[in-house]
């Protein structure tokens, strides 16, 4: 793998390290400290998600527009870097989510435009394993974000400042790391730079590239947010509250050790089945924790096996699967459409997993959207066949 793959996936990781440091704590402290319920859990679940979108699209046509993903790229990660230095002086739930709404900017600025410099990186052949290489390295971090979370809280109990402070350094590495280590992209030609954005999201408007975006959305919408996902995993598998902020190590952990022989495989046998295989494992973990046959931590181990499998053969596969489809003028911009869409999508699907088990229950949410889930993985098979689209 190039340097350049090599040195975005250490940015990642300690990038998502200290992003998840924060967002190992932040369900505990909503529900458990705050005493906020499902729907508002939902609703920040959601922001957490979509607060990403309407700057994904700006971020990557501004690195097409002028030839400087790495600018932007870095931009994004400093934007999030400096958010963890505000936490400590919020104590209120819309604080909160004003505060995840601008560091889920920061990545939404920084998400296309590094995603395009790995696909600039590797021959088109490689891309599944480049991203998972990538992926792997994005999820060390994010593995170890909870452990040194629930460190710092059991060396400095109650030090959710620290655990802060800590997070800030973390993220700040981060941007020294990129700024230091990752080659600068090649210049545009005058007729590059020239191109506006309306004329580039026009070169997107081709049947294959509509059709996965219009499937990875519509999966999108039946995607349970990850906050929500992990509190109804510890209610339905009577998981004690204050083992909370581990469960997202076994996903993490799953998805590290998965991401780079999936990516791989996604190189031999295609990208989109594997996608949709991703999907079939979430449902699995859905339908699971609808009937629930079983609890206790055995239980929980399967469901996040499955989890971890869902964002291990779909985060860095939908990516190394649209890549080569994009126009070269265009493909940061289109990296970012698609990206867009499957974040409204799954904001949009957090919003209403929240409110249905506020309503009805977590069991029933589970069953809906597991239900739910199954028809839309058959529609994106019929709406999307590579090959046959052009």
């Amino acid at each position: 793998m190039p340097a350049t793959v090599l040195a975005l996936g250490l940015v990642s990781l300690v990038t998502d390290a200290s992003a998840e440091m924060v967002t190992a704590i932040l369900p505990m402290y909503l529900i458990y400290g705050l005493g906020i319920g499902y729907l508002q859990l939902g609703a920040l679940d959601s922001l957490h998600t979509g607060a990403t979108a309407l700057f994904r699209i700006g971020g990557g046509y501004a690195a097409d527009r002028f030839g400087h993903s790495k600018a932007v790229a870095t931009g994004g990660y400093a934007l999030s870097a400096l958010t963890k230095l505000v936490f400590p002086a919020v104590g209120s739930a819309p604080a909160v989510g004003a505060l995840v709404a601008a560091d889920r900017i920061g990545k939404g600025i920084r998400t296309a435009p590094r995603d395009a410099l790995i696909t600039a990186a590797v021959p088109t052949r490689d891309l599944g394993r480049a991203f998972g290489i990538h992926r792997a390295l994005d999820t060390c971090g994010a593995l170890l974000g909870p452990l040194l979370a629930f460190a710092v809280l059991l060396a400095v109990p109650g030090g959710y400042d620290t655990a802060f402070q800590v997070s800030f350094c973390l993220a700040a590495a981060g941007v020294v790391v990129i700024v230091a280590f990752v080659r600068r992209d090649p210049r545009p030609t005058p007729r590059e730079r020239g191109i506006g954005l309306r004329e580039r999201l026009t070169s997107l408007r081709t049947p294959a590239i509509r059709r996965c975006t219009l499937a990875a959305a519509l999966l999108g919408l039946l995607t349970v947010g990850d906050m929500s996902f992990y509190i109804g995993l510890q209610h339905r598998l009577a998981i004690p509250a204050e083992t909370l902020p581990l469960l997202p190590i076994g996903t993490a952990f799953v998805f590290m050790t998965a991401a780079i022989p999936v990516g791989a495989l996604a190189d031999r046998i295609g990208r989109w089945p594997l996608f949709l295989c991703g999907h079939l494992a979430a449902l699995g973990a859905y339908v699971f924790l609808w009937l629930a046959p079983l609890t206790g931590w055995p239980a929980t181990a399967l469901v996040l096996l499955l989890y971890g499998l869902f964002y291990a053969a779909t985060d860095g596969v939908l990516m190394a699967h649209i890549a080569p489809l994009l126009p070269q003028t265009a493909r940061t911009t289109g990296l970012a459409v698609v990206q867009t869409a499957q974040s409204l999508a799954r904001a949009g699907g957090a919003l209403a997993f929240g409110a249905v088990a506020a309503l009805s229950g977590p069991a029933t949410a589970f069953a809906v959207f597991g239900c739910a889930c199954a028809a839309a993985i058959t529609a994106a098979r019929l709406i999307h066949r590579p090959g046959k689209d052009s």
